[in-house]
């Protein structure tokens, strides 16, 4: 069974994300692919969601559409959020745009995650919100927020227990360790491994797998799925209730000078401050005189 060449969708180009589609010959129905181009590690900012957002809502109004593959190009998937945008970008992701990961959910069409090399923090919490994840030989996944003082809360973390166990995914996130592609397949955090260099011909095995079959029952059968991400608080709301200014504390700060200045951060060093500074000002209230002394 063959397939025609990918092509470009016009009036959708894109400085961020290459935006393409493809028909299968036998089969009729067709595939479209968001390739998230933004350098070596392909770092993502809300420019980046901005731009994915209209080729989901493209791709997901074709009728002759019938999945969606996201990757990223110069052989990695993403390595999360980039760390200069997120000094002020994280304030707006936060408390006034939806993550990413909610175009995978709001998707009718399914979407698979071909992931070749680093797929690390945010973009590996958006390849295990996609309804397939492949992976090549050489994947590395794994969050990286507690690392870098970067706070994550909506349905997509606590979604990561429906794929991998509540367990494993506490200790995912909580962590911040590396997997290798077969440790994430024995985790059942992607469907399959294969040689980085079969893995485009293993994602097109998959696209005809899925448009074998009705679209509309599969349209109907993904949203059923996708109701596990419905029960929980938006992103931004836990924080914000329990560090209303996160992103201007001396912690957030830390995890991104440390990691600008490639050193371990020093996050119990301020803990140590803080309760020296409270201590010290304790005992100063405890030494005032009282009222009308």
């Amino acid at each position: 069974m063959s397939w025609t060449a990918w092509e470009r969708v016009a009036g959708l180009e894109f400085e961020e994300l290459i935006y393409e589609k493809k028909f299968h010959e036998e089969l009729e129905g067709g595939v479209a692919r968001v390739t998230i181009n933004r350098g070596k590690y392909n770092p993502m900012t809300t420019h980046t969601a901005d731009e994915m957002f209209r080729a989901f809502y493209d791709a997901g109004h074709d009728r002759m559409i019938g999945a969606i593959v996201l990757r990223g190009a110069n052989g990695h998937f993403g390595a999360g959020g980039d760390i200069e945008w997120e000094q002020w970008g994280l304030r707006e992701a936060f408390y006034w745009r939806h993550p990413a990961n909610r175009l995978p959910r709001l998707s009718p069409k399914p979407v698979i995650a071909a992931v070749e090399g680093y797929c690390i923090g945010g973009s590996h919490h958006l390849a295990y919100c996609c309804d397939f994840t492949i992976a090549a030989d050489n994947a590395v996944f794994g969050q990286a927020g507690p690392r870098v003082g970067s706070p994550a809360d909506g349905a997509f973390v606590p979604y990561l227990a429906h794929v991998v166990g509540a367990k494993r995914a506490r200790e995912i996130w909580m962590l911040c360790r590396r997997y290798t592609a077969e440790q994430a397949l024995a985790m059942g955090l992607v469907n399959t491994v294969v040689p980085a260099s079969e893995i485009e011909a293993e994602v097109d095995r998959w696209c005809e797998e899925l448009l074998a079959v009705s679209p509309g029952v599969l349209e109907i059968v993904k949203a059923a799925f996708d109701q596990q991400m419905d029960a929980y608080a938006d992103m931004g709301v836990i924080s914000h209730q329990m560090y209303p200014d996160w992103f201007d504390s001396a912690e957030a700060k830390e995890g991104t000078t440390a990691f600008i200045e490639k050193r371990k951060p020093r996050f119990w060093r301020l803990r140590r401050e803080e309760v020296a500074l409270r201590e010290q000002l304790k005992r100063a209230g405890d030494q005032a005189p009282g009222p009308g002394a």
